[in-house]
């Protein structure tokens, strides 16, 4: 993770001790203590919770659901329309026009 993300930024976890080895700053919620999301500044947003991450995989999940297995081969292009997805909550035709021209330049 310290290689993939920016210096200064915040890892938001539960309190399992495999984050432990996490470089970045923590901001840790305690499932064992019943908690669940925390506002640290006291401005009423919950700042620190791991729902997040959680979220982003069963997306990701029901995104691929439907065709049933890819290749790993391909994944990473599958990953990319879902994460289009995730940003933009559609996919347009003309984003996947876009998407068969740049894979005929790699081809």
């Amino acid at each position: 993770m310290h290689s993939y993300t920016q210096k200064g930024a915040i890892c938001y976890t539960d309190e399992w001790q495999g984050y432990n080895q996490i470089k970045r700053t923590p901001r840790t919620v305690c499932h064992g203590q019943h908690e669940w999301a925390r506002d640290d500044d006291g401005d009423g947003v919950r700042e620190v919770h791991s729902n997040t991450i959680e979220g982003l995989w069963t997306t990701t999940r029901n995104f691929l659901r439907p065709f049933r297995g890819v290749h790993k081969k391909h994944l990473k292009y599958y990953l990319a329309m879902c994460e289009h997805r995730i940003n933009l909550k559609r996919i347009s035709p003309k984003f996947i026009a876009q998407l068969v021209a740049e894979h005929k330049l790699v081809t």
